[in-house]
């Protein structure tokens, strides 16, 4: 059967972060930390404002684009975050931010054609161009023990061809947490226009930022309303909504009647009631964003005062996002080393070689998690790294654990 399929179907890869999580999620007492979300459910406003919408039988086909009410709402958001205008026209609500990837990609890329992907990155970004036919083109990051990572922007220019359509900018990065400057985002968008490419970004953590600032830079900043940039953004991480599946795509206003042809051509439109509790999210959230944030600082804190403590391991403090990125000495193989600390450590962690080649021999934690959980999942892997030290080869006793 599997011959019958199209190729690129069959080349779309299997999730390396996926393989733990499954291996894992059924484990009593796990610490889940693979997965790019927190522990808190979504708040209860926003849930009221979705079973409104249910009780008042808003249950019905909509806007393709979005109902007029989050489109204006996303508007004053972005005013309040970044300043200035911005026109309701620019905004297109998505089932998710995968989705607004997707469209983007259909709308830039296809057969024939490359997108540079800065690695490590999210390993979704680089599917998508593939299951289009397009070829993602991984420009490796660098690690410095005193910097953290690093894009160079001079080897990103020499990354780019004839057949590049278009640059990824993932900041505050999944996984490493790089965070671009202000400076940084202006040198990629004027390459982007010397070059007539487009720029995909995702700012999706923007607000995770850990220097005392409100918001990281963004391409808001630096950019024209009609430059050749597409931003996608989700709902999930900023009001712990990962479970809605509701995200935007924000475009130039040119790019509209495509936009809303991709979606309806996908799924028709993202439901009413998902719809109404995502403008009380942007309207009424932010005291509960500020809440998480501070939480998350507090964790990651604790998580990075104790692994620096040991040693033993290779990282950075992460400047933005919520997820610590790091390599343990004599570990090689993330991929088998993920299993072993589910059965070792019953913790969680997803192996950097998902996140490209230049994530290999480095895992991924999210730390957005509560304080006292962080406490404990920092308290299991540093019990693993003395146990590891004293016998390379222990024999696991679940006990250990208690």
């Amino acid at each position: 059967l599997l011959s019958a399929l199209t190729p690129r179907a069959l080349a779309a890869p299997p999730s390396g972060i996926g393989e733990v999580m499954n291996y894992g999620r059924l484990r009593e007492g796990m610490i889940p930390l693979w997965a790019g979300e927190g522990d808190l459910p979504t708040p209860a406003f926003i849930c009221a404002a979705a079973a409104r919408s249910l009780d008042d039988g808003e249950t019905f086909y909509t806007w393709q684009r979005g109902i007029p009410d989050l489109r204006a709402a996303l508007a004053r958001w972005h005013e309040r975050l970044y300043g200035g205008s911005f026109s309701a026209e620019r905004f297109f609500v998505t089932g998710s931010g995968m989705q607004s990837i997707q469209l983007a990609l259909t709308a830039l890329a296809g057969p024939g054609d490359e997108v540079i992907v800065p690695t490590p990155a999210w390993p979704n970004f680089a599917a998508a161009v593939g299951v289009r036919g397009a070829r993602a083109v991984e420009l490796p990051m660098t690690f410095s023990g005193d910097r953290g990572w690093s894009l160079d922007l001079d080897r990103l220019a020499a990354t780019v061809t004839p057949a590049t359509r278009a640059i990824f900018v993932n900041s505050p990065c999944n996984p490493t947490g790089w965070t671009a400057s202000r400076d940084d985002l202006a040198r990629i968008l004027e390459l982007a226009r010397r070059h007539g490419l487009w720029i995909v970004a995702d700012e999706v953590y923007g607000r995770f930022v850990w220097d005392g600032s409100a918001r990281a830079p963004s391409f808001h900043d630096v950019a024209a309303p009609e430059d050749r940039v597409i931003f996608v953004n989700t709902f999930s991480k900023n009001w712990a909504m990962t479970g809605w599946r509701i995200g935007w795509i924000e475009t130039p206003p040119a790019l509209g009647q495509v936009i809303e042809n991709l979606i309806q051509y996908s799924t028709s439109g993202v439901a009413v009631f998902l719809q109404r509790g995502a403008i009380a999210a942007l309207d009424e959230g932010d005291k509960f964003l500020a809440g998480q944030i501070a939480r998350i600082a507090e964790s990651r804190s604790i998580l990075c005062e104790a692994l620096a403590a040991t040693g033993r391991i290779r990282f950075a403090p992460p400047p933005g996002a919520f997820y610590l990125f790091f390599g343990i000495d004599g570990e090689a193989d993330t991929s088998k080393l993920g299993l072993r600390l589910v059965d070792e450590a019953n913790i969680g962690l997803a192996p950097g070689a998902a996140f490209g080649a230049a994530g290999a021999g480095w895992l991924r934690l999210c730390f957005a998690r509560s304080p006292e959980q962080m406490s404990e999942a920092t308290r299991r892997l540093v019990a693993w790294l003395d146990r590891r030290r004293a016998d390379p080869d222990p024999t696991f006793d679940p006990a250990t654990l208690s």
